[in-house]
């Protein structure tokens, strides 16, 4: 495969020597930045997840924030997820949609104050709409990118790896909450949240002259738990039915086609850009929806495009990702199915680059 040409426009990471220094063996893009994919391998780096404790460098969830009189209100404005019960120090899931109801983002947003929010963003220029609101509605607000780099610590031993650098104190955080700790002076916000079905934390780590320090410290405690440098990982993510913005979705698909419609609140939720498309959409309900679909026979190959979902010889649906499983014993995958054939146990067949094969739409994804 063709190698990337560094350059100023394709950014590096606060954590970038870490993820070097640890052996990263592929990349993607991702707004923008360097986004690791492989450290060992794709399986190796799936059952090491799964056992032990991996840093993330996921800097590429870039910040969106929000701050001045009129914060809360822009924020309202971009989802259709009622926020008026959200607390400061709660993190919240939020589809963020345009005027027709389709999906731009899908993000986590984190409120740091009444009148400061951070919206840690999939991979879209979101920051160029959220601007053009702002400044459209003329709202009192500043909108920008802050030098703020998330840092995962994914894995069943992630509570013991963050109490050894930030104390036991740490382990009380909630899901989906967060608190203040210090390292070495500094407050870091540090979210019970993070990309993968194992549990972890996010750190969001103020100023790019910190991140190796921090990197470098919690590899040195983790040092006994078998802590490796690791990033979400494809077959996971698929297992548990974590979606990718731009790949499983996109500003084509409302947020009731991707499953979310148990975020968006369309009665309540009232200044939402794409509320009135959505009230439309409620009450119509989608005619496709994500599902999880099994995918017959040995493993499939990379999945870097849409492959048709077929049956009786018409198209009703595709797969946008898919991966071979070694703990479920089957390719795992996950496909926008028309409601024809959406119910769980339907049999279909998927156009794969190496042929066709058989596959069985699911109740529910693997984990």
């Amino acid at each position: 495969m063709a190698l990337l040409s560094p350059s100023r426009r394709l950014r590096r990471t606060p954590f970038s020597d870490g993820v070097e220094a640890a052996g990263v063996k592929a990349y993607t893009v991702y707004n923008h930045m360097l986004l690791p994919t492989v450290f060992r391998s794709v399986e190796e780096d799936y059952h090491h997840l799964k056992s032990a404790v991996q840093i993330w460098d996921v800097a590429v969830e870039r910040q969106v924030e929000l701050r001045g009189p009129d914060a809360a209100k822009l924020m309202q404005m971009l989802t259709p997820r009622d926020l008026r019960g959200m607390s400061i120090g709660q993190c919240f899931y939020v589809p963020i949609v345009d005027e027709t109801g389709g999906m731009l983002n899908d993000p986590v947003a984190v409120k740091v104050a009444e009148d400061r929010w951070w919206i840690s963003i999939a991979d879209s220029d979101l920051l160029y709409w959220v601007k053009g609101i702002a400044n459209g509605w003329r709202l009192d607000v500043l909108v920008d990118e802050p030098d703020i780099s998330p840092l995962g610590i994914q894995g069943p031993k992630a509570d013991e790896l963050m109490a050894r650098v930030f104390g036991d104190a740490v382990k009380d955080i909630r899901f989906f909450r967060f608190g203040w700790f210090d390292f070495q002076g500094r407050d870091m916000l540090i979210a019970r949240s993070g990309y993968s079905k194992q549990g972890g934390y996010e750190i969001y780590v103020e100023g790019s002259d910190i991140g190796m320090p921090l990197w470098n410290a919690l590899m040195e405690a983790g040092k006994d738990l078998d802590v490796h440098a690791g990033c979400p990982n494809l077959i996971e993510r698929i297992e548990g039915g974590l979606l990718s913005y731009g790949n499983d979705m996109t500003d084509d698909n409302t947020p009731h086609e991707c499953g979310l419609g148990r975020f968006c609140d369309t009665q309540t939720a009232i200044g939402c850009i794409g509320r009135d498309a959505l009230l439309r959409v409620a009450k119509e309900g989608p005619i496709q929806m994500i599902s999880a679909v099994s995918i017959d026979g040995p493993a499939v190959p990379a999945c870097d495009q849409w492959w048709p979902v077929m049956a009786n010889g018409k198209r009703v649906g595709r797969i946008s990702s898919a991966a071979w499983s070694p703990d479920f014993n089957t390719n795992v995958s996950i496909g926008m199915v028309r409601m024809t054939h959406w119910d769980a146990g339907t049999a279909v067949q998927v156009e794969t680059p190496d042929g066709t094969r058989d596959a069985t739409v699911m109740e529910k994804f693997w984990i």
